[in-house]
């Protein structure tokens, strides 16, 4: 099965989304099986930002008992064996958050990408909030500095794996989306902090929250419909 956990938002380091990180550490646990499950963090949306990575670290080997290790390509040449080495031997693949356009550009010019879709394609558990949470969907509303110059929220292309137009920390953001969704789409999510969209085979069974909750956005006759995503746990 191919599982993508998509985090609107939240702060790893004041253990807002533990709930979430502990469905997450399940499932890596449950595709582990009797060994040791392995956790890659990927921290190409902040920079490479390390602060970030100890933090990850913390939480998921620190709480659940997982080893980690992360896979830096921002200032350095990337040794793609040993990146295909540290990916071949992870459980779950967590994608932090920060500049999603930046990312997704990197990923294609660095040779990242083919190593997460691989790795996605034979099962191993996909994770990210807020950039690592929207980039997989095709249109998403992102803040990237490299779509407009300044931290407004605009539309931009995914990487299209799942179809759909998605909004990370929609609690913040749901009058602006929601118009945008209103005049353009006919249907849509968006995802509060704290909440997680769950996605099996490139559809969605449910959500994980953590204090948020998770909507699916319809438009019918010019008006929106919004139900909300119902927990799986």
């Amino acid at each position: 099965m191919k599982r993508i956990i998509a985090i609107g938002g939240g702060e790893l380091r004041e253990k807002t989304t533990l709930k979430i990180d502990e469905y997450i550490a399940k499932l890596a646990k449950e595709r582990a099986g009797e060994n040791r499950p392995n956790a890659l963090f990927i921290p190409t949306a902040s920079h490479d930002y390390m602060p970030y990575y100890n933090t990850f670290h913390k939480v998921y080997t620190g709480v659940f008992n997982i080893k980690t290790d992360v896979a830096l390509t921002v200032f350095k040449d990337v040794d793609m064996e040993k990146m295909r080495a540290k990916f071949e031997k992870a459980d779950v693949i967590y994608v932090g958050g920060g500049d999603t356009v930046f990312m997704i550009e990197h990923w294609k010019k660095s040779g990242l990408l083919p190593l997460i879709q691989e790795s996605y394609e034979r099962g191993v558990i996909i994770a990210g909030l807020s950039a690592g949470a929207i980039c997989w969907f095709t249109d998403i509303y992102t803040d990237s500095s490299m779509v407009n110059g300044d931290e407004k929220y605009a539309m931009y292309q995914g990487l299209g794996w799942k179809k759909g137009v998605i909004s990370p920390h929609y609690n913040a953001r749901m009058l602006d989306f929601d118009k945008i969704v209103c005049y353009n789409y006919d249907c849509a999510y968006g995802i509060e902090d704290n909440a997680a969209l769950v996605i099996e085979d490139g559809k969605v069974v449910g959500s994980v929250v953590s204090g948020g909750k998770a909507w699916r956005i319809e438009r019918k006759d010019n008006t929106l419909q919004k139900t909300e995503i119902q927990p799986i746990i």
